[in-house]
């Protein structure tokens, strides 16, 4: 494995694309059109840090953790690991890296196969990469299963016997048992009642302290993002709006797409003088997106300038970044 340096990121994307051919009209001879799932998405995440990805239900957030774990095909751009392009991998070489590369997924009863009990389903990953013998493989698996909070009586069960967090325990005890340093969480509480959220997200944590966990952590609840990871990136119609320290952006949001989703987190003080800003109008379809920025349709500070030119993400990339015109006008509101 090769080494890292303090300050050299983990994962680092760079103008990642994707674009896939959409539906046509039954004319015979209409043009294609193609739909762009993400556009020139990039970021980078540190050593032991939680990284979130937020957006509406569509933009590009999972596609773009499919896309890093080359579980769906990039168009365009870079994903470096440890410095290593992961972009154009053979199968072959994925075997490999998926020892440090983990992916949890949103629905915990799919990812899980209902014909193995959910102990011989986190012993697998060790029997497919060849590590330890049968004896260790089994004590591995249950000393981790116990780690995420499942008894004993509930290792032999099989998925349709446990709760949805169970499962979710099971799944999380899957992707962690190879020891990965890379953990990417797709909408993993998105399923369950807002009790077990709770518990899963202070799991996550937990593991993070103990095991030094790096966490991509995709989600549309900004709450939860909130508690949980050190950045934020914000997803509108497949590309990042927003980048930024978590505290530092649910703080002072300065892209206006951000500051509609802050405001639209609950609050327990019934004095908070936020209030929930709506947004006129649905998100425009990725096949046929507007001039100018993406959001301009649902912006009430678009100019004629918003509506011809498409905003670059400017700032620093590790702190601060926006893509937005007015981005010091909007700073301006929220103070």
């Amino acid at each position: 494995m090769t080494p890292i340096s303090p300050d050299r990121p983990l994962l680092e994307v760079a103008d990642l694309r994707c674009a896939y051919p959409g539906n046509t009209c039954n004319r015979l001879f209409a043009p294609r059109q193609w739909v762009h799932a993400v556009n020139s998405v990039s970021f980078d995440i540190q050593p032991g840090e939680a990284f979130g990805l937020v957006g509406e239900s569509g933009c590009g957030k999972s596609t773009t953790a499919k896309l890093i774990l080359s579980m769906a095909r990039a168009s365009a751009g870079s994903v470096r690991y440890r410095g290593e392009e992961l972009i154009g991998r053979s199968e072959a070489d994925w075997i490999a890296l998926r020892q440090r590369l983990q992916y949890v997924f949103q629905d915990p009863l799919g990812a899980l196969d209902p014909r193995m009990t959910v102990l011989d389903q986190v012993i697998e990953p060790l029997t497919i990469h060849r590590l330890h013998d049968r004896a260790r493989r089994r004590e591995l698996a249950q000393a981790l299963m116990q780690s995420v909070g499942l008894l004993p009586g509930q290792m032999t069960k099989y998925p349709h016997e446990l709760s949805g967090g169970q499962r979710q325990r099971v799944v999380l005890a899957r992707a962690l048992v190879l020891e990965p340093e890379l953990l990417v969480c797709d909408e993993p509480i998105s399923a369950l009642d807002v009790s077990i959220q709770a518990q899963i997200v202070n799991l996550l944590q937990q593991l993070r302290r103990e095991r030094g966990l790096t966490l991509l952590f995709i989600s549309h609840d900004l709450s939860v993002v909130r508690h949980l990871c050190d950045r934020v990136a914000v997803m509108y119609l497949g590309r990042i709006v927003e980048m930024g320290r978590a505290n530092e952006l649910f703080r002072a949001p300065r892209h206006p797409y951000t500051r509609a989703l802050v405001s639209a987190i609950p609050t327990l003080d019934p004095g908070s003088p936020n209030q929930r800003l709506l947004l006129p109008g649905e998100p425009p379809s990725p096949a046929n997106p507007p001039t100018g920025c993406a959001f301009h349709p649902r912006c009430s500070q678009a100019t004629d300038r918003c509506r011809q030119q498409q905003p670059e993400l400017e700032g620093d990339s590790r702190h601060r970044a926006v893509a937005c015109f007015h981005a010091e006008a909007t700073a301006r509101e929220v103070a």
